[in-house]
């Protein structure tokens, strides 16, 4: 890794560990570059505002969550035991900034705001969770309806986001119940998926997929 992403990293999540500990309100921009061991001009060079170590933090997540998930799938073709590897580890890595999450979901609630991980400024972490995603079903040995399978990856990282909310929310201890969420859904997705390959289910998938595709459209 390049010294300049090391020094963004070590930013962002020093910036989370205080978020966590102190509370988002009362963490400066001056502590959390001394507690990095940088200048405050550096921080800034690196993050405008302590909103955007936010956005930075999505994208340290998603760097993190695509270099570790990967290996995992290189041997694995089944479509199900993928998609749980690849949200189990997202979990995992989420899990020291689990108190930090309620500023997640006001983020992901306020559909005007830049950090909201449906807006233009979130597009790169977006992308690149369902570009994981793709990934998830392009190696796997599911069979699809082949509209679906173009549209799959996008939906696959809704669901994602619905996991998250649920984690955000979740007082469970090691959020046991989000967890059991995974385990529990997902083989359910994988056999609902398996099943649009049948020429009676196709109608179905082919209105789930005509009903992603209209409500991308930007007006």
């Amino acid at each position: 890794m390049a010294k300049s992403e090391e020094t963004r990293s070590l930013i962002v999540t020093t910036a989370m560990r205080l978020f966590t500990e102190n509370g988002y309100d009362r963490t400066t921009m001056r502590a959390i570059a001394a507690e990095a061991g940088v200048s405050v001009g550096n921080a800034y060079y690196y993050f405008s505002s302590k909103e955007q170590l936010i956005q930075g933090f999505y994208d340290e997540i998603a760097r993190q969550h695509l270099a570790t998930a990967r290996p995992l799938l290189e041997d694995e073709p089944a479509f199900a035991a993928r998609l749980r590897t690849v949200l189990l580890r997202w979990l995992d890595i989420a899990e020291p900034y689990h108190r930090f999450g309620t500023q997640f979901f006001v983020n992901a609630a306020d559909p005007e705001s830049p950090l909201s991980p449906f807006s233009d400024d979130s597009s790169a972490a977006r992308e690149a969770s369902i570009g994981l995603m793709r990934e998830v079903v392009d190696g796997s040995d599911v069979k699809l309806d082949p509209e679906l399978r173009a549209q799959l990856p996008e939906l696959l990282w809704l669901y994602q986001m619905g996991v998250v909310l649920f984690w955000v929310h979740d007082r469970s201890t090691g959020t046991k119940r989000t967890r059991m969420l995974v385990e529990r859904s997902v083989p359910l997705l994988a056999r609902v998926a398996a099943l649009s390959r049948l020429r009676i289910f196709r109608p179905v998938s082919r209105e789930i997929v005509e009903l992603i595709q209209d409500l991308a459209k930007r007006d």
